[in-house]
């Protein structure tokens, strides 16, 4: 099961955090005051539900909480509001502080690593260790932004059916190279129904915004600033190179590799067991 919990982020963002768990960790039963706890950080355009075959394994000895960041899924998408990396780490050290998450791990795919990485660095006391799926730490530049602004043009909303949807985010979509169901589940997660049909839960434009704010700087530097243990994970189809994945571990001081067979960008998506077989005994160390 899954129960909603609200939190307030930076500037009064109201924030959904979703705890997994039958029951929940946060019972106040004895013997689980001090349960580790495992913040669930999801990437650009996700949501919480996507890490929901994680959550349920995690659940099982540990407090594990997604959540939906400023902007996606069930949380707030104001007009106004700040969609800087600030502000995405500040929302993030307040729902560890919010949930009271105990010794906590933060798992983060793409753009949820960044914030992760961030937040352990300058958080170290609310950190016990990362997760760091299938981010590059490198600076991805114009080009790339301007290629993101060029694909959410060509998507073909509103989509007639959720079948339309899984069709062309898994087979359709120019940026496929080989149909990939997985891909089309993930998306198909983040519409939703209106009157003329299925569209994204999420702002494209603030997607836009989101993203310059971190594609044209490199983050060597902060993820050097990582003092407790950091595990890299790669699909090895995935938009992380070894090379770069490696010379990563190399600048972490704690840093550790792996990497996931047959996995592309959604690596916890498209493998859930190698996934686990990854991520799983770097937590069991962390925590030991």
């Amino acid at each position: 099961m899954a129960r909603r919990i609200d939190v307030t982020g930076t500037d009064g963002v109201r924030l959904a955090a979703w705890e997994f768990g039958d029951p929940p960790k946060s019972d106040p039963r004895p013997g689980h005051e001090d349960t580790p706890g495992v913040l669930l950080l999801h990437g650009l355009m996700g949501r919480a539900s996507h890490w929901a075959s994680t959550a349920r394994w995690l659940s099982e000895r540990h407090r594990a909480i997604a959540l939906d960041q400023r902007g996606h899924g069930r949380s707030e998408k104001p007009t106004g509001a700040a969609f800087t990396r600030e502000a995405y780490v500040d929302d993030a050290e307040a729902a560890l502080e919010q949930l009271g998450l105990t010794r906590a791990v933060l798992i983060g795919h793409a753009m949820g690593a960044l914030t992760a990485w961030q937040l352990a660095a300058r958080r170290p006391d609310l950190v016990s260790g990362v997760v760091i799926c299938d981010m590059r730490a490198s600076a991805l530049g114009a080009a790339s932004q301007r290629e993101w602004a060029q694909w959410f043009s060509a998507w073909p909303v509103p989509f007639a059916t959720l079948a339309d949807v899984r069709k062309w985010f898994g087979e359709d979509d120019p940026w496929v190279e080989r149909p990939n169901p997985a891909r089309g589940e993930f998306y198909a997660e983040v519409m939703h129904e209106r009157e003329d049909g299925w569209r994204p839960v999420f702002d494209p434009e603030q997607m836009l915004r989101t993203r310059e704010t971190w594609v044209y700087d490199a983050h060597w530097e902060e993820l050097a600033q990582v003092r407790c243990p950091a595990l890299v994970v790669r699909g090895l189809d995935g938009e992380l190179g070894r090379a770069e994945a490696q010379e990563m571990v190399r600048v972490l001081p704690r840093g550790q590799y792996a990497e996931v067979a047959d996995a592309g960008h959604l690596v916890h998506y498209d493998q859930p067991e190698g996934w686990r077989t990854a991520v799983e005994p770097f937590l069991d160390a962390v925590w030991a």
